[in-house]
């Protein structure tokens, strides 16, 4: 962290700085104090908390090790937690990164160690937070009683604390390198995967993490794509290109989310001027009604301002994000994101705005949009990185 290259705050630093980086005491036991409230409410007596072939990161929240191939952890309010992890060789490492926890060996059957356990602790009634396959499941509910909580797990994480929040601005600050190393680094003759290796080459020397890189490259004089694809392929930057983009690098679990339009070696034709500026004037009118309280609806009227300007969208125009991928997940009045959900904008949630605009006949489009933050009276923005269509190469 030398010199701050990242330009964030001392605290920021501070918290990059640590050799691996943990929540206060503080948060960890407000984590679970909400925890326990779920468990009265569901009338569990233990919570199985689990990371299962590498998805769910349940244990990182309550544990703050991140689960890389499996984490059953044994909860219970007042008791020590048991997790039992593979493989053998992320072992020493799981025992100095886990907070509070009893870490042992799974020994490649960590879920009968799991049953062996919680029949120790005479368990009766399991909660279950995060995947399990339907095999492991089933030998749960030969022994206990089982009750999934993951839609309560998602609820927990809606709304961040403010140590989150600043976990999520690191996360922009590097999500906003690779923006940064695109801009600059973009030229005639570059694949499309050379650009991807030099967003991550941004943001990997910090600590950060790769979640996408999505990267959309055409001509836009003829088109071929309106939404940037999850998968680069070998096709060479050219003059008259436009490039867009939406990239999201993680600080441990917390990743920014920032999505620009950029030109090469050229002015916007026409119409990628008036898909771009209908972007921007759909941003800027969708966060005009962000606070706490929102509802769906105003969402989807602000962002008629699309339709308006004969344009609809591909990707969804506003998510909850910050831990997952979650709800509000919203569309437009032509593109809708299924039923809206029956809910309102709250303070401290963190959303993702990014209108992408595209033509009718999903020919063209570009991508706008970053992770904010909801107040109580507006929004925060958690990136600092310059709006505009820029121009590369």
């Amino acid at each position: 962290m030398t010199n701050n290259p990242l330009q964030i705050e001392p605290r920021l630093a501070a918290i990059m700085a640590q050799e691996y980086p943990r929540f206060s005491d503080a948060e960890y036991a407000h984590r679970h104090k909400l925890l326990a409230a779920v468990m009265e409410k569901a009338g569990v007596d233990h919570l199985l908390v689990v990371t299962d072939h590498r998805v769910g990161n349940a244990p990182q929240w309550v544990t703050s090790w991140p689960g890389t191939v499996e984490a059953y952890v044994v909860f219970k309010p007042g008791v020590k937690m048991t997790m039992f992890m593979e493989w053998y060789n992320h072992f020493p490492l799981g025992k100095k990164i886990a907070r509070d926890v009893d870490v042992q060996w799974g020994e490649h059957q960590g879920i009968q160690k799991t049953v062996a356990e919680l029949k120790r602790r005479g368990a009766k009634r399991v909660g279950v937070m995060g995947p399990l396959a339907v095999s492991k499941w089933r030998l749960l509910e030969e022994n206990f009683q089982m009750v999934g909580l993951d839609a309560e797990y998602i609820r927990l994480r809606t709304i961040k604390s403010e140590e989150e929040i600043d976990w999520l601005r690191i996360g922009a600050a590097l999500s906003d390198a690779g923006l940064a190393a695109l801009i600059d680094g973009t030229r005639v003759g570059l694949t499309e995967r050379e650009l991807g290796n030099m967003i991550e080459r941004a943001w990997v020397g910090y600590g950060g993490t790769t979640m996408i890189h999505y990267i959309g490259r055409t001509s836009m004089a003829k088109p071929h794509i309106f939404v940037p694809p999850q998968h680069h392929s070998p096709r060479k930057v050219e003059k008259g290109d436009v490039i867009f983009c939406e990239l999201s690098a993680f600080w441990w679990d917390y990743a920014g989310q920032v999505l620009r339009t950029m030109t090469v070696d050229a002015e916007p034709t026409p119409l990628y001027r008036d898909l771009y500026q209908t972007a921007e004037a759909a941003f800027d009118a969708v966060t005009k009604v962000v606070r706490h309280g929102t509802t769906m609806q105003e969402i989807v009227d602000a962002a008629g301002v699309i339709e308006s300007a004969g344009f609809s969208v591909c990707d969804d125009l506003m998510h909850g994000f910050g831990g997952g991928y979650f709800q509000p997940i919203v569309g437009t009045k032509s593109r809708p994101a299924g039923p809206l959900p029956n809910m309102t904008l709250a303070e401290n949630m963190t959303v993702v705005v990014q209108p992408n605009v595209i033509t009718k006949d999903q020919s063209a489009g570009v991508q706008v949009g970053e992770l904010i933050r909801v107040t109580k009276t507006g929004f925060e923005r958690l990136h600092k990185a310059e709006r505009g269509l820029f121009r590369v190469g």
